[in-house]
């Protein structure tokens, strides 16, 4: 048998790219009620932040309307979104978090 009488097999590759999922902002909402230290504990509880990191968020709610705890995918912002408006409810608090597509 010579070398060309050899059987090739062919690969084919698939080329399907797998999309990576669109993320998502969480958002915390200012308002004229609920106090600062309420929204640090829930940046630094629900959002693993540092004291320092939860205060500088806190501080663009206050000032600028709105603050970014984080950025994930959307089952994980919505679980997120969920427990701190059931917290500030459960609390008595207007906090309001909201996600918005990234």
């Amino acid at each position: 048998m010579s070398q060309h009488d050899t059987s090739e097999e062919t690969l084919t590759h698939d080329r399907t790219r797998l999309q990576e999922p669109h993320l998502f902002k969480v958002v915390l909402l200012n308002d004229d009620f609920t106090p600062m230290d309420f929204v640090v504990d829930v940046l630094m509880r629900f959002f693993r932040k540092t004291l320092d990191e939860a205060t500088q968020i806190m501080l663009n709610v206050h000032h600028r309307g709105v603050g970014v705890c984080g950025v994930y995918t959307r089952e994980i912002a919505e679980t997120k979104v969920l427990q701190v408006n059931q917290h500030a409810r459960q609390n008595q608090h207007p906090l309001q978090c909201r996600m918005e597509r990234n």
